[in-house]
Parts: structure tokens; C-alpha cells; sequence
């Protein structure tokens, strides 16, 4: 499985945005599943206007079963705000912190994003270890 962050999410459904086709292709390498957080589509649509073409495709998008919405439970939400204080100093956003909460959960370092700088930074927790992640994409996109 693969989380995808707000970047891509955009970067798919905006032609103009410089990623735009980069994230198609690697879009079209991933056969995992895709999976996400309520905090990461709240980013997305308030990117696009409402009723815009963007907005349309990444409701039909989620809608089409393409990515998995997953949704936190109190316990993930007390996660994601104790790695937002650990973070800090980036300073590490909700979104970003629901996704490594995700990793955590599903135990999986694989996450799509455009964000490479905060994103090799953050180290999610596995056991008793922290573990890098690993950046879907990244060698098309830098």
C-alpha cells in the first residue's frame, strides 16, 4: 500500500501545475493501493474552487474507489499531535502528521508526495525503531 499526500493529489487534477505530468506518470507505475487521510482531501479541495474541474475530477476520484480514505481514531489523533510537537521545528502540519500516523498504523513507508524536505526528515516508528521513507516518485520528480 501507498499513502499519497496533498501535493499529487493536486498536481493530478490541475494541468497547470508543473508536477502535473510527472505525477501521471508515476500514478501509472503504482499497482498498491492508495490510501489517504480526511486531513489530506480537506487540503486538496480547499486548492481548487468549488465546482472546478479539479474539484469535480478529485471527488469522481475518490468516489471511483482509485484511493482509501482512511479515517483516525482518537488514539491516531493524540498520534498525530504528539509528532507535530516532536516536529516542531519544520514545523510539521496536520496533514503531514495524519500521514506518518498512517504509516505507523498500516506499517508502511510508502508515501507519494511532492514534499521531499520535510518528508525525509520525518521518521515513522516501527517497534521500538524509527525508519526513514520511502518517497514514491521522488527520482521522476526531482
Amino acid at each position: 500500500m501507498i499513502l499519497i499526500d496533498t501535493g499529487p493529489l493536486i498536481a493530478l487534477f490541475d494541468p497547470k501545475d508543473p508536477d502535473h505530468k510527472a505525477c501521471h506518470k508515476v500514478l501509472k507505475t503504482i499497482e498498491d493501493p492508495l490510501y489517504t487521510t480526511e486531513a489530506v482531501l480537506t487540503e486538496v479541495l480547499y486548492a481548487f474552487d468549488p465546482g472546478s474541474r479539479g474539484a469535480e475530477g478529485i471527488k469522481d476520484f475518490f468516489l471511483s474507489d482509485y484511493i482509501t480514505l482512511h479515517a483516525l481514531t482518537i488514539e491516531d489523533i493524540e498520534r498525530t499531535f504528539s509528532l507535530m510537537n516532536k516536529y516542531s521545528d519544520l514545523p510539521m502540519d496536520f496533514a503531514d502528521a495524519t500521514l506518518l500516523t498512517l504509516a505507523e498504523k498500516l506499517k508502511t513507508s510508502r508515501i507519494f508526495t511532492l514534499d521531499f524536505n520535510d518528508f525525509n526528515v520525518y521518521r515513522y516508528k516501527k517497534g521500538h525503531r524509527y525508519y526513514t521513507l520511502d518517497l514514491i516518485g521522488r527520482k521522476l520528480l526531482e
